[in-house]
């Protein structure tokens, strides 16, 4: 029978990366919730929101314009008014759901024509198309080789050892599954995912006699995380990304809680914001990703009632500044291919909604050094 005492937490442990840094200025009227804030918080989302329909709707603005205005605006907002990067209440809350807009996420962002991701993202024999960071400041010298070191890392921090059972909480096209099946020939991984799109790609793989997908210790769950109920329990959860699309972190990382083993572990690699509140975009919101908000890097540790964080990382934006512009350039390359392929909407009206959004996430990693808007990741266990 296990003891309903509970054990004293142990200090957890951060790295340098991550130690705090100067509070923000949250000056009377300019608090998160003040109606001042709100009302400059509205009135930056329309300018921003201005620029990208201009620019969507034709606008020819340079590149390293676009890139300017934001590395000079963005770095005082951090510093001195984060409250104005919250352009709507509801990015401040957790909200009811798990996960908000699911279906709509995954017709505007996650079921594209598969070749057009396979060229911005990247598709070699043993890392997959990966819609994530990958790690530079290492010594990566190419997207391949970033993506690898970032998979590596999250393995050591895990500690992922041979005949673990893993759960793979929102696997995208598999890439972190066949890596990991690649480096451990004991080791069996559960990977869940909405996308159908993604899903399919997946399957092709799981007969693919080349893929370690089909080497009978992986399983694929397609559904929605707000209802998917797992049967058995986990040695390691592993979550990238999705975290950014969960509106109620509580009841998400219950459900991590729910799925882990008495002793298991579960790490979190997630966008990151390290100042006082939650961050958000009006852009992103309705043309890239509905509802998703960037939480602030104590969110998870405040909010992990059923888990507690023993350990978490600040990976400095940066990394995915590099990641974006990279993506930029090999989709820029693409043109003459991916311009051929059905988006549902005229194909110039896509191609600038797309570099609007490489152009401003990228840059907006990038920006006051890459100190306040990055990744962060947090190794869990049971409370």
């Amino acid at each position: 029978m296990r003891s309903t005492l509970k054990p004293t937490p142990p200090t957890p442990t951060v790295c340098a990366s991550d130690q705090p840094l100067a509070p923000a200025l949250l000056t009377p009227g300019r608090g998160v919730e003040g109606p001042v804030t709100r009302t400059m918080a509205a009135l930056l989302n329309a300018a921003q929101m201005g620029l990208a329909e201009a620019y969507v709707n034709g606008a020819e603005i340079p590149d390293d314009w676009m890139r300017g205005l934001v590395r000079t605006t963005l770095p005082p907002l951090f510093r001195h008014w984060p409250g104005l990067l919250a352009p709507y209440p509801w990015v401040l809350q957790e909200s009811e759901q798990l996960a908000e807009s699911a279906s709509d996420l995954m017709r505007v962002q996650y079921n594209l024509p598969q070749p057009m991701l396979n060229r911005m993202l990247g598709d070699w024999p043993t890392i997959y198309p990966k819609y994530s960071m990958g790690l530079w400041e290492t010594g990566a010298e190419d997207l391949r080789q970033s993506q690898a070191l970032m998979i590596d890392q999250l393995i050591d921090r895990l500690e992922i050892n041979d005949g673990d059972s893993i759960l793979d909480f929102g696997c995208g096209w598999g890439c972190i599954p066949n890596y990991i099946l690649a480096r451990f020939p004991n080791v069996r991984v559960t990977g869940l995912n909405l996308s159908s799109q993604q899903c399919d790609y997946v399957r092709v793989k799981m007969n693919d006699p080349e893929s370690l997908l089909s080497s009978g210790r992986f399983e694929l769950i397609e559904g929605d995380m707000n209802a998917v109920d797992f049967q058995n329990q986990f040695d390691k959860i592993l979550s990238v990304g999705v975290f950014c699309h969960v509106g109620n972190l509580s009841g998400a990382l219950q459900k991590l809680a729910s799925a882990l083993k008495p002793k298991g572990q579960a790490l979190i690699h997630i966008i990151t914001v390290r100042i006082s509140n939650n961050m958000s975009s009006g852009f992103t919101h309705k043309y890239i990703f509905p509802h998703g908000r960037y939480w602030s890097h104590d969110a998870i540790p405040s909010r992990a009632n059923h888990l507690k964080t023993v350990k978490r990382w600040y990976l400095n934006g940066r990394n995915y500044e590099r990641t974006f512009g990279t993506w930029l350039d090999r989709f820029d390359a693409s043109q003459e291919l991916v311009s051929t392929l059905d988006y549902g909407m005229d194909y110039e009206r896509f191609r600038r909604i797309w570099r609007f959004y490489m152009l401003l996430l990228g840059t907006n990693f990038g920006a006051a050094d890459g100190e306040f808007n990055g990744n962060g990741q947090y190794l869990l266990v049971h409370a």
